[in-house]
């Protein structure tokens, strides 16, 4: 009994370390995009509407969401990667602020 709960552990501790490992290489755990698909002035204002109906279809404030999307990516040309997060591809994106210091942008 003892002798098979350390081999699960073992197992268990081997798996944890695969994993770490795997994330280690793709570098900082996620996915890398490629900033000249995705980077600042990468979409034409005519691309907006397609782009930002993508970022927000995941969304249950889809409205709020795309209104805020579409001027964003209008002003900055460009609309992360992904339904939520990924900002660090659109700096623009990323630093447009609310008057209370929060993210103008979805």
């Amino acid at each position: 009994m003892a002798k098979s709960l350390a081999i699960f552990f073992l197992a268990l501790f081997a798996i944890s370390m695969l994993q770490t490992m795997v994330m280690a290489g793709q570098g900082r755990g996620g996915q890398q995009y490629d900033p000249r698909r995705y980077g600042p002035g990468s979409v034409k204002s005519f691309q907006c509407p397609s782009r930002c109906d993508n970022r927000c279809s995941n969304t249950q404030y889809r409205k709020p969401c795309l209104f805020f999307c579409q001027k964003c990516c209008r002003k900055c040309l460009c609309v992360p990667p992904g339904f939520y997060g990924n900002k660090g591809v659109c700096p623009c994106y990323n630093n447009w602020k609310t008057k209370e210091g929060g993210p103008k942008c979805p």
